[in-house]
């Protein structure tokens, strides 16, 4: 039985959360997580962070396995496979914005294993995510750490910098249709 929040790309579903991932139609495939992927996600995360973290002089081998752990959300979170293996994840959540602004979601815990990085298959997984929350009209907000070569990634699909600090670059995209940022959100 296919889980309700993934769908075969190209398919959109209205009642499908905006969070759901598509596939598998680039190599790759998606499946809900569970509360057991935790530990995995855990270490896939701070083998991928430790570069930059230690780079900005903030990498505790702790903390990186904590943070995860402490915002894991299996019902918001998909583990990419690739060949039948686990590859990464990646969550959207709805924002939790202090000013009640709806619309708005957070992606965050977005990795890839490094040995399948520069494959194409980030920018698959994220033009996956992109599609649902533009055909529910979503803007996504996320950070990556100052200096990052994902940033760069991110500002391919339309991320725009809206705030940083000496630490991280805060994005955002708003939604498209048909190339277009929809009309009524903030510009940026």
């Amino acid at each position: 039985m296919r889980p309700e929040h993934v769908l075969l790309a190209g398919s959109v579903d209205p009642a499908v959360p905006a969070w759901a991932v598509t596939g598998p139609a680039e190599g790759w495939s998606p499946r809900p997580a569970v509360p057991a992927d935790v530990e995995v996600l855990a270490e896939l995360r701070a083998t991928v962070m430790r570069a930059d973290l230690e780079r900005l002089g903030r990498y505790d081998e702790h903390r990186v396995r904590r943070r995860l752990r402490d915002s894991f959300s299996p019902q918001h979170t998909s583990v990419i496979t690739i060949d039948g293996e686990l590859a990464g994840c990646v969550t959207v959540r709805p924002a939790e914005d202090p000013l009640g602004a709806e619309g708005r979601l957070w992606l965050e815990h977005f990795y890839l294993a490094p040995h399948c990085q520069g494959r194409g298959w980030g920018s698959a997984v994220l033009r996956s995510v992109l599609a649902r929350t533009d055909a529910q009209g979503m803007s996504v907000a996320l950070n990556v750490p100052q200096g990052s070569a994902a940033r760069r990634l991110y500002e391919r699909h339309g991320f725009v910098v809206e705030a940083q600090d000496p630490v991280d670059v805060f994005m955002t995209r708003l939604p498209e249709r048909r190339g277009e940022a929809v009309s009524g959100g903030p510009a940026h």
